[in-house]
C-alpha cells in the first residue's frame, strides 16, 4: 500500500519557519522524484519544489532562496524547510512522488501553513 504522509504544517508569523517532512512507504523511494506543491484557497495547484532520484533540486521563483527541499533516502523522508516566510505562503502544501522508471505518481492528503501574524 503506498502511504505518502506529510506533517509539520502549523500557523508561524511571518518571516518565521517551518520544515515540512514526506514520509513515504510502498514506493521505489530511492528511484523516486519527489514534487512539493501548495493550493492556496480559491487558487490553482502550484508546484513549488522538485527534488530527482539523484538530488537534483529546482524551485519556483518565489520561493527561491528561501525554501530548501533535501531528501533522507534511509528513512524514505523528504524535508521541505521554509524560511522567512510570507503571508502568500499560506496554502496547503502536498507532497508527490514520480517512479523514475514507470512514471506511477502518488499525493499525500496534505497539511495546512498559515504564515499570520
Amino acid at each position: 500500500q503506498v502511504r505518502l504522509v506529510e506533517s509539520g504544517g502549523g500557523l508561524v508569523q511571518p518571516g518565521g519557519s517551518l520544515r515540512l517532512s514526506c514520509a513515504a512507504s510502498g514506493i521505489r523511494f530511492s528511484f523516486s522524484l519527489i514534487n512539493w506543491y501548495r493550493q492556496a484557497s480559491g487558487k490553482q495547484r502550484e508546484l513549488v519544489a522538485t527534488i530527482t532520484s539523484g538530488g537534483i533540486t529546482t524551485y519556483t521563483d518565489s520561493v527561491k532562496g528561501r525554501f530548501t527541499v533535501s531528501r533522507d533516502n534511509a528513512k524514505n523522508t523528504v524535508y521541505l524547510q521554509m524560511n522567512s516566510l510570507k503571508p502568500e505562503d499560506t496554502a496547503v502544501y502536498y507532497c508527490q512522488s514520480r517512479d523514475g522508471a514507470d512514471g506511477r505518481r502518488y499525493w499525500g492528503q496534505g497539511t495546512q501553513v498559515t504564515v499570520s501574524s
